[in-house]
């Protein structure tokens, strides 16, 4: 029986002081505005049957990707960590060999969606920096909405050899109204990038972009999700995609629990092999931790 992993999750320290998204300000993530860590993530992850996680950055610094990997020796149920360095720096490559030293170290992830350029990753990221990623074996996460699919293309397009996978199947737009151009964006860019296929897709971070009625019971979440689930399925395929909690973000819109008991009702109609493939085979081979802990 293959393992469950959680493909996307975070920890965090307030204290630490890079989190520039997360401020006390922010009305809106006053739920989130605390530390969140082994710990708490221990039972939820049991309760539903996980056995391994990865940690992905939350921070744009090397100061954060160093205290995940920390977190990681503490917390034996980490198979990976995925951090962050400045790509469009020649000093990034040798950062990223001084990270590669630590086998928990498994990629990195610019904050795409955050920057002001959508274009960035089609033009910013030095070759050097690049080439340091496929020489180290490491993987790329892309952060990315539907507007930044195009340029992630161009990017993809350069770097066959670099295995990518797209964060939270790129945030698709399901509280906008039908007639927003970003539902284009997205079927289209997803359909393009699948056709790539060092491209994989992380089923995380979807119930956050689900207006509150979408999601007020399991079956209503599920039932919304179902369409951009099944396109999902046609272009990746269960062996590129990749399940997520986007724990502890994720509670702002439902508990662990309930992603977990909707995910359960979207991969209903597969065969155990494609939903284990999902639920932790495909992480397993996208982040090279098929014998178990890095």
């Amino acid at each position: 029986m293959i393992e469950r992993i959680d493909g996307h999750c975070h920890y965090w320290t307030l204290q630490r002081g890079d989190y520039g998204w997360l401020t006390s300000d922010a009305a809106d993530l006053q739920p989130i505005y605390r530390d969140f860590g082994a710990a708490e993530m221990r039972p939820l992850a049991e309760a539903a049957g996980i056995a391994k996680r990865i940690l992905v950055q939350a921070a744009p610094t090397e100061a954060e990707t160093q205290f995940l990997l920390d977190q990681g020796r503490d917390d034996k149920a980490v198979a990976g960590v995925v951090g962050w360095v400045e790509l469009s720096s020649t000093d990034s490559v040798a950062t990223l060999d001084r990270f590669a030293a630590d086998p928990l170290f498994k990629g990195v992830r610019p904050m795409l969606q955050d920057l002001d350029d959508p274009d960035w990753i089609a033009t910013r990221p030095h070759l050097d920096a690049i080439a340091a990623l496929k020489r180290l074996g490491l993987r790329f996460d892309a952060l990315v909405m539907p507007q930044h699919l195009q340029a992630l293309g161009r990017f993809v397009e350069a770097h066959p050899e670099l295995p990518v996978v797209i964060d939270h199947a790129a945030k698709p737009a399901f509280a906008a109204s039908a007639d927003d151009p970003r539902h284009g964006m997205w079927r289209f860019g997803m359909a393009e990038l699948s056709g790539h296929t060092q491209v994989y897709c992380k089923l995380s971070g979807l119930l956050t972009e689900l207006p509150a009625e979408r999601r007020a019971t399991s079956k209503a979440a599920a039932e919304a999700l179902h369409p951009a689930i099944c396109s999902l399925l046609d272009w990746f395929g269960p062996d590129r995609l990749i399940w997520g909690s986007d724990w502890p973000v994720l509670t702002l819109a439902n508990p662990f629990a309930f992603w977990d008991e909707v995910t359960g009702r979207l991969l209903d109609g597969l065969g155990q092999r494609e939903r284990m493939a999902i639920l932790g085979g495909t992480a397993a081979r996208f982040y090279g931790i098929e014998g178990g802990r890095a």
